[in-house]
């Protein structure tokens, strides 16, 4: 692909002049449009070194109104960042529902200079082009536009810019010795980038190759596919990547579908399996909870020596005990180890990102523990039911979801699921019990009777959650919860063991 490209496109002055202004206000009027459709924007720039990225990105933002893009200059991982998953990082700084995100360099060096250079093994970067495409797939799917530019130059090109800025007092700096280094490997990266352009060009995510050599050629055509990019998203609907294997298999009707539903989780689900007569004694659950707890704490600190993260969740019906739950899992553990997060509806930013987006910023740095009350889940389960999205978005979730604790595991995670499962009968009990006493009043409320109208459809989500998202590396457990003193021993042995089982 490189070879093709054309690397003595130029641009004379008098053309510059005439084709470049117009640019610039088309795109600084297209921002205003895009910020009032609220319609998130990604803009990668990479390159050669001194092939333009900077003088590229300083034209664009010259222009377009600052309050609606941030600029992100990313090199090697910090410290904290390396102790989370490589992709955290990004996560945490793509744009919100209207703004723009424009990167200098990107995820794509994983597979670049990481590769080249040696950094990461040969399994990690491979797998990488999946992970990169499945995120980008994500955002699309979700509405974001994305953008991407490989500024290319010859080696001759970049050699005698390299020289040029030596001679210059102010430029000097710029070039360094791994920048030279760096060049002499020019055939070696060449490799890497056709591999990267031939495996992440997606339709959703499509790959512009910038010929640099003229710099005045390289704005306006940076300028023009942008532009042009903006207006296509702004008059059709984003094109939807693929739909994963195997969606689209169970029918259930929504509150905004209204639909007479056909899927077999109406009928028998995971959940009719459970045997919810399982019970614990108080001295046996005395006994039992102080064991585990020491266990639970003791592999805590193994953790962290091992900087092994850990990612605890729970979902479960409203009043079947997932507070005290957690309660009894940090019971003995060290407060400094871990996290509990409560998850609401978003509210803010968490609205106006990805739906995972929150997610990803809470995740734990190697050697910590986070425990999630109430979790990603909430797309397939109350959104889905509720009809707070699409069904093409919950349906498409299972996969996704799927793809985030995969990457979790990737990183080393210990990933533990809990569904707490009581019988409607034994849920009503708890609402009463709650109206009944002034303590535990405020648990209860009209949300959580409209819910449990609405059982037998939370109750077909649950099942095709549960068959759906069970996977060998981030499997569900579900608790029997009508007793509580079971419950609260099941949830804390299961991290446990979990945890043991990851150290061995």
């Amino acid at each position: 692909m490189l070879e093709t490209v054309d690397l003595d496109l130029k641009l004379d002055r008098a053309t510059y002049d005439q084709t470049f202004r117009p640019l610039r206000d088309r795109l600084a009027l297209l921002q205003r449009e895009i910020f009032e459709r609220q319609i998130p924007v990604v803009v990668l720039f990479e390159g050669w070194d001194a092939a333009g990225k900077g003088d590229c990105i300083e034209k664009l933002v010259g222009r377009i109104d600052p309050r609606g893009y941030e600029v992100h200059f990313l090199q090697r991982a910090s410290q904290e960042e390396a102790l989370r998953p490589f992709l955290w990082r990004f996560w945490r700084r793509l744009p919100a529902r209207g703004d723009m995100g424009i990167f200098d360099r990107s995820w794509y060096q994983r597979v670049l200079s990481e590769r080249v250079n040696g950094r990461v093994p040969r399994d990690v970067w491979q797998r990488s082009y999946e992970e990169f495409n499945q995120l980008e797939r994500m955002l699309a799917d979700d509405g974001t536009l994305i953008v991407k530019f490989w500024l290319h130059i010859s080696r001759g090109e970049q050699r005698r810019r390299f020289r040029r800025m030596e001679r210059n007092e102010h430029e000097s700096f710029r070039v360094t010795r791994k920048d030279w280094k760096a060049h002499r490997k020019y055939r070696k990266y060449c490799e890497a980038i056709e591999e990267m352009l031939e495996r992440t060009s997606t339709p959703w995510a499509p790959w512009t190759v910038v010929p640099a050599t003229d710099r005045r050629y390289s704005r306006v055509k940076v300028f023009e596919t942008l532009a042009d990019a903006l207006q296509r998203r702004l008059g059709e609907r984003p094109a939807a990547g693929p739909k994963p294997e195997g969606d689209g298999q169970v029918e259930v009707r929504t509150a905004s579908s209204r639909k007479r539903s056909r899927s077999p989780a109406l009928g028998r689900t995971v959940l009719d399996e459970v045997d919810l007569s399982k019970k614990l004694t108080a001295p046996q659950y005395d006994a039992e909870l102080a064991r585990w707890q020491k266990r639970l704490r003791e592999l805590e600190y193994t953790c962290y020596e091992q900087r092994v993260p850990v990612v605890v969740l729970y979902e479960g019906w409203d009043a079947a005990g997932k507070g005290g739950s957690i309660r009894r899992v940090i019971g003995g553990m060290d407060p400094r180890g871990y996290a509990v997060i409560p998850v609401a509806a978003p509210q803010g930013a968490e609205a106006a990102h990805h739906y995972l987006w929150r997610f990803w910023n809470a995740i734990p740095k190697a050697g910590h523990i986070a425990i999630f009350d109430r979790s990603w889940y909430g797309r397939v389960l109350v959104e889905r039911v509720e009809g707070f999205c699409t069904e093409d978005a919950w349906r498409r979730a299972y996969h996704e979801i799927n793809e985030f604790e995969r990457s979790l595991h990737h990183f080393g995670a210990v990933v533990v699921k809990f569904w707490l499962h009581v019988s409607k009968q034994t849920q009503l009990r708890r609402f009463e019990e709650r109206e009944r006493t002034a303590s535990k009043r405020y648990k209860i409320t009209d949300e959580d009777w409209r819910n449990r109208k609405k059982w037998d459809l939370y109750r077909a989500a649950v099942h095709d959650m549960i068959t759906q998202t069970s996977t060998t590396y981030a499997p569900w457990t579900i608790v029997e919860a009508d007793d509580k003193n079971w419950a609260r021993v099941r949830s804390v042995r299961a991290v446990a063991e979990a945890m043991a089982a990851r150290l061995k």
